[in-house]
């Protein structure tokens, strides 16, 4: 053996007796097990078994902080405020003629036709809720339960239009009932009925009606629902996911345990403000307690209570909460408003110590959190909605200005519509109205844009602009003055100002 071969062999001897242990130094610390993390899950957990195992109690805590936690009623109602609004998505019809140009008069009967189904009396089967109330109470929902689910109802029952909706409670769909092996290959997960590709067939709530039971399980009863007539919205987190879960689940904890710190910090504050003292009998001649009575003392202002024979008082001084609380009680609800995706500031009604940049940051990152949900409400409820309602209309007649019905024939023409979600106003107008002439005049941007931005349709916006121009002219007002009042500059453009970039004076 030469020497090459007694030093390979001598190096392969060395790393075969080196202990495992040298070698976990290169592994990530996340997966290391120590005392320290011994609670911390090393098994990963599929969709369903998630949703199983902590479903029920998440919504029912869910529910309960948003009826009682301030901060959590706060989050619901920021949901509501900025994805749907005060107008709710308002329908931009945008039906074309041959020649590719908008077709104005059907996309106007369109639209009002919309507004009309909309009303109360219309849109919901119980005629009570409008659909901008609708769209509050599916993002209510989907923030406080994780999910929402609407029923289309078809017929005569439904209104003068034949459609309607109804929004059904997502717990009376039964989230532990499974059934393998169904006929068909289809199977139910969650209350939920899927073929074998995963595709939704139908869907199963509890009914209280024992006449007319569609299925039954451990004496339960069930309607089964097609899933063709039912819309069910929720944002999966994990591949797989079929239910929702509620959108405070990270940070229902930390709300319950900060409002019990509240409470107690309160309670403690109120018991160290209204303590006055007690009188104590020099001689053992006052009341004696019984054997069982137990002795309360009322935290009351102005009130001197009197100690039984026997019982001595002991000071104590409840000088809690102190400085540290304003602090701790910002750090917790700073962790709460990053699980929901809200800003601090908003969520908590705290602007002390910011300034215009932090603001300014902190509100543009969370628009952008709403506007991302405003897209997934309008693909999950608002396109369903008008694809199913726009047959019926068609055949129940939609009326023009000119007297005549669009005709039903032309779905595909119809079909084509945008929505315009809610939009806010700039956090600094002048700047911002600056800043979009800019990138307007350096084609950066367009007239439509600008104007969608603020929700507002452009086709509408030049109409209706032009519709003053027609009124200001009839009323005899000068064009000078006219053009003046849209934002044109009067007179011409002089030599000295042929370079600059065309901003409205």
């Amino acid at each position: 053996m030469n020497i090459l071969d007694r030093l390979f062999r001598r190096t392969a001897s060395a790393v075969r007796r080196r202990p495992g242990a040298r070698f976990s130094r290169n592994f990530f610390d996340s997966a290391s097990t120590d005392r320290l993390t011994q609670s911390w899950s090393t098994t990963p957990v599929s969709a369903d078994e998630v949703v199983r195992r902590n479903y029920t109690s998440l919504v029912a805590r869910s529910r309960h902080e948003a009826d009682n936690n301030d901060y959590a009623k706060k989050f619901v109602r920021l949901c509501v405020q900025n994805i749907v609004g005060p107008k709710g998505v308002l329908l931009q019809a945008q039906a074309r003629d041959f020649d590719g140009n908008l077709d104005n008069s059907a996309n106007d009967a369109l639209e009002d036709a919309w507004d009309r189904w909309g009303a109360a009396k219309s849109c919901d089967i119980g005629g009570q809720l409008s659909w901008r109330a609708l769209q509050s109470l599916c993002i209510t929902s989907a923030a406080r339960d994780g999910e929402f689910f609407i029923k289309m109802v078809h017929g005569p029952d439904a209104g003068p239009w034949g459609f309607a909706l109804q929004v059904i409670d997502p717990t009376r769909c039964p989230v532990h009932l499974d059934q393998d092996h169904r006929t068909g290959g289809s199977f139910i997960r969650q209350g939920i009925e899927f073929n074998m590709s995963g595709r939704p067939l139908a869907y199963y709530f509890m009914t209280t009606d024992d006449g007319r039971p569609d299925y039954s399980v451990e004496g339960k009863n069930y309607r089964r629902i097609p899933a063709s007539e039912i819309i069910h919205g929720f944002l999966p987190d994990i591949v797989g996911q079929k239910r929702g879960l509620p959108w405070m689940a990270t940070s229902l904890w930390r709300l319950h345990m900060l409002k019990e710190f509240e409470h107690a910090a309160l309670v403690n504050a109120r018991t160290a403000a209204a303590k006055c003292g007690f009188f104590k009998h020099e001689f053992e001649t006052g009341d004696t307690l019984d054997e069982n009575e137990e002795l309360y003392m009322e935290a009351k202002a102005g009130v001197f209570q009197e100690l039984p024979a026997g019982v001595s008082f002991q000071e104590w001084n409840p000088s809690y909460p102190r400085g540290e609380f304003h602090s701790f009680q910002k750090a917790m609800l700073r962790g709460a408003a990053s699980g929901m995706g809200v800003a601090y500031n908003n969520l908590a009604n705290d602007l002390e110590g910011v300034n215009y940049s932090s603001i300014r940051q902190g509100t543009l990152d969370e628009r952008e959190h709403w506007k991302w949900l405003q897209e997934w409400l309008i693909e999950t409820l608002h396109e369903p909605v008008f694809k199913a309602w726009l047959p019926k209309a068609l055949l129940h007649g939609v009326a023009m200005e000119n007297g005549g019905t669009l005709r039903p024939d032309r779905l595909e023409k119809y079909s084509r519509v945008a929505w315009q979600p809610r939009r806010w106003q700039w956090i600094d107008p002048a700047a911002d109205i600056k800043a979009a002439i800019a990138a307007k005049n350096n084609m950066l941007s367009s007239p439509s844009q600008i104007i969608r931005e603020q929700g507002r349709d452009p086709d509408s916006v030049w109409r209706e602009i032009a519709r003053d121009i027609c009124a200001m002219e009839a009323a005899g007002i000068p064009k000078e003055y006219i053009g003046s009042a849209i934002g044109l500059a009067l007179g011409a453009p002089t030599q000295a100002g042929a370079g600059k970039t065309g901003e409205p004076e």
